[in-house]
């Protein structure tokens, strides 16, 4: 396990910097890749942004630079004909192609915004990802798979309502994700996608490196224990399921572990 990855997981939450975390988890699929170019990339960007959101004082002006910047200079877009493809959620990849996912382009539109001072979340919404702009009711919401085009309140509800019944409330099921939270969506899309594809190892290992990055987040424990035993690696399952049992405090999630590992101590 690489140590920076490590590292990345000992941290505290508000010193993970979303586009260089994002890019070091690239790099473990581009080990002799240089770096450099993608980090002047990035560089590039935040200076482009700097000149033309000079005077952008409101949430909705920096939305319009953001989107004018990454979208329509650097030519960021969401990639519609390959949704599936693994470059996607790649950062080393979406740099190179000009094309991603939502949550890889929502990464770099927070961490272009971050960059300058202005306040910017990734948004957790059922079924995508967008970004919030600015705060309070003063904040404007941005769909970076869209070339950065507003969202207005009505069109968001719709987005929440196709997936959970009307009348629930967009509030309850719309979020602002923690940093490592979005990288654990990142790489949850390459891992969901390898299985989907029978590349059970490759799904081990996107699932190795969230624990590695994310150790409090229990779900990415449970699906590398699952792997580990379709593996034959009980020993591996066992440790897997232990360290998720030092994470949950659900007393429910926390009976299922304890049942299954002492499942696996009499098998």
């Amino acid at each position: 396990m690489s140590e920076e990855l490590i590292r990345l997981g000992l941290v505290d939450e508000e010193e993970v910097v979303l586009d260089e975390a994002a890019l070091l988890l690239a790099r473990l699929d581009h080990p002799d890749t240089d770096l450099t170019p993608y980090e002047e990339t990035i560089e590039a960007i935040a200076i482009r942004l700097l000149v033309v959101g000079n005077a952008a004082n409101t949430a909705r002006e920096r939305a319009d630079a953001l989107a004018l910047v990454l979208a329509e200079e650097f030519g960021f877009i969401g990639d519609r004909d390959t949704y599936d493809d693994p470059a996607n959620a790649d950062l080393i990849r979406v740099l190179d192609r000009r094309r991603g996912l939502p949550v890889s382009l929502s990464i770099l539109y927070v961490a272009a915004a971050r960059r300058l001072g202005w306040t910017a979340n990734v948004l957790d919404v059922p079924g995508h990802v967008l970004v919030l702009i600015g705060e309070d009711a003063a904040a404007v919401i941005v769909d970076p798979f869209r070339g950065g085009i507003l969202v207005q309140r009505d069109q968001l509800a719709a987005m929440v309502n196709a997936v959970h019944p009307a009348g629930t409330g967009v509030i309850r099921h719309v979020a602002a994700m923690p940093n490592r939270a979005v990288l654990v969506r990142l790489l949850l899309n390459q891992a969901t996608r390898a299985e989907r594809a029978g590349k059970g190892r490759r799904a081990l290992d996107l699932y190795a490196r969230m624990t590695a990055m994310a150790p409090d987040y229990g779900h990415g424990w449970w699906e590398r224990a699952r792997l580990e035993l379709a593996d034959g690696d009980v020993p591996a399952a066992r440790n897997s399921l232990t360290a998720m049992l030092e994470v949950t405090r659900d007393p429910d999630l926390r009976k299922r572990v304890a049942g299954t590992l002492e499942a696996l101590g009499s098998s």
